[in-house]
């Protein structure tokens, strides 16, 4: 091979083992012959690129390469082997294009643990709880339906006095090799997961499988200052593996449900008060409920307008994790007299009548100021 390694990575001879694996990944992804299937120059092009690569990748091939260039690969190119002096192609110390074929294609050039693909299933269970509970948090009882470890072959999938055989599709080895283009790759083999082994004379109970169906119990601690979507992971709940494999988690993911007085807003909480026409123009007191049960007094200054806020420290939800509280916010909401008796109509007019050339109610009278500008304003 003539072509210089690094004009065909496209990288300096200066460049770093970074650069040059990010060169590499670069030229890799585009000549893949995957990508350029029945393209023969793509073929040879990608070679080219993996062989340069596994030289320089190697510190002591490289400065035999920097130094020597190709000569210093002629004894291993022509079938010699390594000689004194002489550096292979092969890479036989795994790692380069296995490993970045892993990253960049999601398969395995070295063959996959059998184990995860053997690993029972992630599991979900959906849960609703009260905003008091996620004040304070909570224990609770719960029955997932999964599969669990099968009692008789305690998990192995064999019935009793039976014992596992080699496979015979992989001979043992737990992965079977598909030609892609001129390299081989290994995969998980199909028949026995990964495991090298198969069971001939399966447990009737689960079917060789090593789990079977049921409702597990199990209690779930649920902390204070959780919020709507909080997920719990349990570690080792969910379904069984196969055949004794590593089980998969259960996840609990929270909804709080809506609370008939109390809004929430992070570790804040809102609370809507009606407040007595009388109680905001002359002040007073409200007593306001709290969400962990408890009461807290609002003094109400004379004029106090709808919508105002009043803010309790302290008062709101717990914070997860922490001892902390968020804060409670009072708003009111000043309701009008109904139902009234012709007594107390006839001291509301009594009432109006007084304050005639007084400004009882600054923000209707500034609204209504600026509606009579407008409606100037459109005659002009």
């Amino acid at each position: 091979m003539s072509t210089d390694f690094y004009e065909t990575l496209g990288a300096s001879r200066d460049a770093s083992q970074d650069d040059l694996k990010k060169a590499f990944r670069k030229l890799a992804m585009q000549y893949h012959p995957d990508k350029n299937p029945g393209n023969d120059e793509a073929e040879h092009k990608f070679k080219e690129i993996n062989q340069a690569y596994e030289v320089l990748r190697d510190e002591q091939k490289r400065a035999a390469y920097d130094r020597y260039g190709h000569e210093a690969f002629e004894n291993a190119a022509s079938g010699g082997g390594g000689g004194q002096g002489g550096f292979g192609f092969g890479g036989g110390g795994g790692g380069g294009f296995a490993d970045i074929f892993d990253e960049m294609f999601g398969g395995s050039a070295g063959g996959r643990h059998g184990d995860a693909t053997r690993r029972g299933s992630d599991l979900r269970y959906n849960m609703d709880i009260s905003l008091a509970d996620a004040f304070k948090g909570k224990t609770a009882e719960i029955r997932v339906p999964t599969s669990v470890r099968c009692d008789p072959c305690n998990g192995t999938g064999a019935a009793e006095g039976a014992k596992p055989v080699s496979c015979s599709t992989c001979q043992g080895a737990g992965k079977v090799r598909a030609q892609q283009g001129f390299f081989t790759v290994e995969r998980t083999c199909p028949a026995c997961h990964g495991a090298g082994q198969v069971i001939d004379n399966p447990c009737s109970g689960c079917q060789g499988q090593g789990r079977t169906q049921k409702e597990k119990n199990l209690s779930v601690k649920i902390p204070p200052g959780v919020e709507e979507g909080t997920r719990i992971r349990l570690n080792g709940e969910g379904e069984a593996g196969l055949q004794g494999s590593q089980p998969g988690d259960l996840y609990i993911f929270l909804s709080v449900e809506p609370h008939h007085l109390f809004k929430r807003d992070g570790a804040d909480i809102y609370c809507r008060v009606p407040m007595a026409m009388m109680t905001a123009a002359l002040g007073g007191a409200v007593e306001v409920p709290t969400i962990d049960g408890g009461r807290a007094k609002v003094t109400i200054a004379p004029g106090t307008q709808s919508g105002v806020q009043f803010r309790l420290r302290s008062k709101g939800m717990s914070v997860l994790n922490s001892s902390q509280r968020g804060d409670m916010y009072v708003e009111s909401r000043i309701e009008t007299p109904v139902n009234l008796s012709r007594k107390q109509r006839e001291l509301l007019q009594e009432f109006e009548s007084a304050g005639k050339g007084r400004s009882f109610s600054p923000e209707s009278e500034s609204f209504f100021s600026k509606v009579k500008e407008f409606w100037a304003d459109l005659k002009d």
